[in-house]
């Protein structure tokens, strides 16, 4: 079968950076924070980061939660496109990295519309869960620790309403999926999601091919 995608260098994913979406420039500018980190390679891109903003609006999402935050990136970009009195929960474990993002989501001003809990994500969705919250999700961004994936898919698919939408990061992890001799813990885990996945009949899906992947998951009455 002939390979139907394209092959970016970087002039041509420069120019689908540029033209190909409209990163605010307080984005642009925690990303180059971000940059500069050792751990930098967590941070999503900006081609990614637009394609959840368009979601967020595209779906009139009032209501979301993030489970791994890092630096913000990715929180700022949906509680950008969040309305008036939109919220947005985030799920972390480090001050440390989280700090680095909040300057940024005051400037914005957007700080407001996020929920920062710093807790293991396991322990704070299922407090959401137990409070009554179950079904009042609109959209759900998973992008944390691999061995709790299906965990926090799982608690997704109670936390989401009907017709919501579950964003799962990191599904192609670095080409590692296709590669027999990758038996480590975090690509099996990837694997066996996936497969989960497309086969789960409760939801709709996609597997698309930007940054890392990401496969968007539409959970069905």
């Amino acid at each position: 079968m002939a390979n139907r995608s394209l092959t970016f260098d970087a002039t041509l994913y420069a120019y689908l950076t540029e033209i190909g979406g409209r990163e605010p420039e307080i984005g642009a500018r925690l990303r180059a924070a971000t940059a500069a980190m050792p751990s930098a390679g967590m941070q999503i891109s900006a081609d990614q980061g637009n394609v959840m903003a368009f979601l967020v609006e595209l779906l009139g999402v009032t209501r979301a939660v993030e489970v791994g935050t890092f630096t913000g990136y990715s929180a700022l970009r949906m509680a950008l496109a969040l309305p008036e009195g939109g919220s947005l929960v985030c799920c972390d474990v480090s001050d440390e990295f989280t700090r680095i993002g909040r300057p940024f989501w005051e400037e914005a001003g957007v700080a407001d519309r996020i929920d920062l809990r710093l807790a293991p994500a396991t322990e704070t969705l299922q407090a959401m869960i137990d409070g009554g919250e179950a079904g009042t999700v609109d959209l759900m961004f998973i992008d944390a620790d691999k061995p709790n994936y299906d965990a926090y898919y799982e608690m997704a698919l109670v936390l989401v309403r009907t017709g919501g939408l579950i964003l799962v990061d990191n599904v192609l992890w670095s080409g590692a999926v296709v590669d027999d001799e990758d038996q480590s813990g975090s690509t099996r885990v990837i694997r066996a999601l996936n497969a989960k996945i497309r086969a789960d009949e409760r939801v709709s899906m996609a597997m698309l091919g930007i940054g890392d992947g990401l496969t968007l998951v539409r959970k069905r009455g």
